[in-house]
């Protein structure tokens, strides 16, 4: 059992879930939780780290998993190397993931219409990762990423996405939107949610191979951004409020998308 904090695999494992310049250069992430450990790909799972408590309460689970047994560490070991403040007792590290924007932005398995949501300079790793995890259930196929955006593998995103980011392809572009234009010219067509558009998200037809944009949580889509998309969309509002979380607006629409594709299937 490792029970200094100065342990180099401990210090690493700080590092790891503080500074994006470490995980880069593993080309790893650090994963919280059972639910996250027992849904890595074995063959991307680098290493596992239990607190002893931990190891003493669930041991007999890990043999069923076919894996290595993990590393222990002392309760107050494993609370220095957590990010956060009641760790649930096991940590661990996760190949990153390299999708290229051909991979991204290939139709659904099965030959579907690709249903994409494109994210511009967002900053909040918990908005990050509930939209990873929506893409998901909503049947996104991928997500685009501006380089300005917050690092999908910060722990606070990877634990949001609840397990989604071992499955929804992502990347980042350098120029978003001249890749919003070229994909327009391979057929998808790009909805830019904007307090500015000029018709409501429900008027549109999502069955064909479509995106939708998401701007900055405070500034929104650039104006840039907005102009490479076919059409801007708002969701309605009521009361004084002028505009839904990144997130939400993103769910809101992946699941507009969803709906419509479902009732044409069961319609057809």
């Amino acid at each position: 059992m490792i029970t200094s904090t100065s342990n180099q695999q401990v210090k690493n494992l700080i590092q790891l879930q503080k500074k994006a310049k470490a995980r880069g250069e593993q080309d790893v992430f650090v994963a919280e939780g059972i639910k996250m450990y027992e849904e890595a790909p074995a063959d991307r799972l680098v290493q596992t780290f239990v607190s002893d408590s931990f190891w003493r309460a669930h041991q007999t689970v890990f043999g069923n998993f076919g894996r290595p047994d993990p590393v222990i560490l002392s309760d107050p070991a494993f609370m220095a190397a957590a990010d956060t403040k009641t760790p649930q007792g096991i940590l661990c590290v996760v190949k990153q993931y390299h999708y290229s924007l051909e991979e991204v932005c290939a139709p659904a398995k099965g030959g579907g219409p690709q249903l994409l949501v494109v994210l511009e300079n967002l900053q909040d790793p918990g908005n990050l990762g509930t939209i990873v995890r929506t893409a998901e259930g909503a049947g996104a196929t991928g997500i685009l990423l501006s380089k300005g955006s917050a690092d999908i593998c910060n722990p606070k995103v990877i634990r949001s996405t609840m397990g989604s980011i071992y499955r929804v392809p992502f990347c980042y572009v350098d120029r978003l939107s001249d890749t919003l234009r070229e994909l327009r010219r391979q057929g998808i067509r790009f909805y830019a949610a904007h307090l500015a558009g000029a018709v409501s998200y429900e008027t549109q037809d999502y069955r064909p191979a479509s995106g939708f944009l998401i701007g900055n949580e405070s500034r929104g889509l650039s104006d840039e951004a907005a102009g490479a998309a076919d059409v801007c969309v708002k969701i309605p509002m009521c009361g004084r409020v002028e505009s839904l979380n990144a997130g939400v607006a993103s769910a809101v629409l992946m699941y507009e998308a969803a709906r419509q594709r479902r009732m044409a299937k069961f319609r057809g």
